[in-house]
C-alpha cells in the first residue's frame, strides 16, 4: 500500500485496502486454523530475519540499548507468538456448557468466531510489541488486520510498512502510515473492532469514531501509577526494582512507577537506596549511559522540562536538549495540586511523596482515577490483603515492578479511565473473538409440557424445571 505522511491528503488506497480485506473475510480465508498457524509462523520469521534492522529503527527513534529493545520488543513478541502458537488449538474449539433439565435431551456450547476485519492503532513509546502484540490476538482468532503505526516513531513505522507485505498475507493484512488525517480516514471507516493504545485524550476521539457504529473497542491507556513502599519492606530489592520499571525506556511506559508513596519512617532510606540504585545500573552520570534511551521528540522533551521548574530535586536534574536526554531525575514531596501530580508523567520523572502509613497512601490512591497498574512493596500479608481490597488497578505487582507483563496467563487491561478492555494469551484471542452460544437439541424426545393448550398441572411442572 502506498504510503501517506502528515502533510499530504490520505492515502485514497486506504477504502480500497480496507475493501480487499473485508473481501478476504468474507471468503473464509482467515478462518483456516492452518492459515492462522502459518501466519504467526511468518511474523515469528520476521522478527528472527530482521533482529538487527529492528534494532536499528529502536535505536533511531528511542535511543533504545540492544538488550533493553531485544527483550521488551522482539523477545517479548517471539515469546508471545510460541504461547499462542502452543494453545491456539484448543482456544478455538468449542467450549461446553452445561444444559439444563428444560433444554434436555440436548448440549450447549460456545464457539469461538473471528469478529471480521479489525482496525489496529499502535503507541510510540514500544512502537513494535503495542501494535503486534494485539495483532498476534487478531491473527489467532482469525481475523484481517489493518495495522496503523505511530507517527512518532517513524523508522519502526517505515520498517513494519516495508517487511509486514513481504511476510504477511497482503489479502488479509494491511500497513497504513500517516498522522492525524489518515487517523481521522481510517476512524471514518466501520470495523469490527477497533484496538487503540495511546492516550485518554485520543482514546475519547477513538470512541467516538466507534460510537458511530457501534463498532466494539479495546482502550489501552495510561494513567497514573502509583508505587506503594510501607516500613516492613526490602529497602534495597524495592529500589532496584522501582529503578529498573521507572527508567526502562527513559520513563516511557504506560505502566512505569509515576509516584512513590513511602512510609516515613523509611523514605530518606528509600531515597538514598533509590540513587545508589540509578548509579549501579546507569553509572555516575546517568545521562551519558549507552543502557539509557531518550526523549521521543522536541516537544516531550519540553514539557517534561517544565515539570520540574521549582522543585526539590534530589537526584539527576540534568536536561540536554541536543540529545533529547533528561537524567533520571527524583524530586521530594511536590504538591499534589502541582502539574507533576496532576498528569500522567510519562518520561524519567519520580516524584517521591512520604505518608504515615499505607492507610493513607490507599486513601491518596483511591481520590485519584484508576491507574493502569499499581505497585506495592511490603513483607507483611496483612498490608497486602489490606490494599488490594481498598484500591483498585489494572493489573497490581507486589514487590516488583511491571513483571505481571511476562506471564501470558494474566490478562492485561485498564479500569475506568485507564482503559478498557484486556488481552495477552487466551484474554486477546477472547477479545478479537465472538463467543458465539450454540444449544443443539435432540429430536427423539418431545415433552409437550412447553406447549399450549396450557393447564395448572403444565404451570405446575415448567415451575419445577425452570
Amino acid at each position: 500500500m502506498t504510503k501517506s505522511n502528515d502533510d499530504r491528503l490520505p492515502d485514497p488506497g486506504i477504502e480500497n485496502a480496507y475493501s480487499q480485506l473485508n473481501r478476504a473475510f468474507r471468503n473464509g480465508k482467515t478462518r483456516d486454523p492452518g492459515w492462522r498457524k502459518q501466519q504467526l509462523q511468518q511474523l515469528e520469521k520476521l522478527l528472527r530475519e530482521n533482529e538487527s534492522a529492528i534494532l536499528e529503527a529502536l535505536k533511531a527513534d528511542l535511543g533504545k540499548s540492544e538488550t533493553e529493545a531485544w527483550t521488551s520488543e522482539i523477545g517479548y513478541l517471539l515469546a508471545d507468538i510460541k504461547h499462542t502458537l502452543r494453545h491456539l488449538q484448543s482456544w478455538a474449539e468449542l467450549r461446553p456448557v452445561s444444559t439444563p433439565i428444560a433444554a434436555q435431551p440436548g448440549r450447549s456450547y460456545l464457539l469461538p468466531e473471528p469478529l471480521g476485519t479489525v482496525l489496529i492503532i499502535g503507541a510510540w513509546n514500544y512502537p513494535l510489541q503495542l501494535v503486534l502484540a494485539p495483532f498476534i490476538a487478531a491473527l489467532a482468532a482469525g481475523n484481517c488486520a489493518v495495522l496503523k503505526p505511530s507517527e512518532m516513531a517513524p523508522a519502526c513505522s517505515a520498517l513494519l510498512a516495508e517487511l509486514i507485505p513481504q511476510y504477511m498475507d497482503e489479502q488479509a493484512v494491511a500497513v497504513v502510515e500517516g498522522g492525524k488525517e489518515v487517523s481521522q480516514a481510517l476512524l471514518a471507516l466501520k470495523w469490527d473492532h477497533i484496538f487503540y493504545t495511546g492516550g485518554e485524550v485520543v482514546g475519547k476521539i477513538v470512541m467516538s469514531a466507534a460510537a458511530q457504529y457501534l463498532t466494539p473497542v479495546t482502550l489501552e491507556l495510561g494513567g497514573k501509577s502509583p508505587c506503594l513502599v510501607d516500613e516492613q519492606s526490602d529497602i534495597a530489592i524495592a529500589a532496584r526494582r522501582i529503578v529498573w520499571g521507572k527508567w526502562m525506556n527513559c520513563g516511557q511506559t504506560c505502566i512505569a512507577p509515576d509516584y512513590v508513596l513511602v512510609a516515613s519512617s523509611v523514605a530518606d532510606e528509600l531515597v538514598v537506596a533509590l540513587r545508589q540504585e540509578i548509579e549501579n545500573q546507569y553509572g555516575k552520570t546517568p545521562i551519558n549511559s549507552i543502557d539509557y534511551g531518550r526523549i521521543v521528540n522536541a516537544s516531550h522533551f519540553q514539557r517534561l522540562s517544565k515539570l520540574l521548574d521549582e522543585m526539590q530535586i534530589v537526584a539527576g536534574g540534568e536536561t540536554d536538549e541536543t540529545r533529547l536526554k533528561i537524567a533520571p531525575t527524583i524530586v521530594l514531596n511536590p504538591s499534589y495540586d502541582s502539574d507533576l501530580m496532576q498528569q500522567e508523567i510519562f518520561g524519567p520523572i519520580l516524584p517521591v511523596l512520604t505518608v504515615e502509613d499505607m492507610a493513607e497512601a490507599c486513601d491518596i490512591v483511591v481520590t485519584r482515577p484508576k491507574p493502569l497498574a499499581l505497585y506495592l512493596f511490603t513483607q507483611n500479608d496483612k498490608t497486602e490483603a489490606s490494599v488490594l481490597a481498598k484500591t483498585s488497578a489494572g493489573s497490581v505487582c507486589v514487590n516488583d515492578t511491571m513483571m505481571f507483563m511476562a506471564n501470558q496467563k494474566l490478562p492485561f487491561g485498564g479500569v475506568g479511565t485507564s482503559g478498557m478492555g484486556r488481552y495477552h494469551g487466551q484474554y486477546g484471542f477472547d477479545t478479537f473473538s465472538h463467543l458465539k452460544s450454540v444449544m443443539h437439541r435432540s429430536t427423539k424426545m418431545d415433552v409437550k409440557v412447553r406447549y399450549a393448550p396450557y393447564s395448572s398441572w403444565k404451570l405446575w411442572l415448567l415451575k419445577k424445571l425452570l
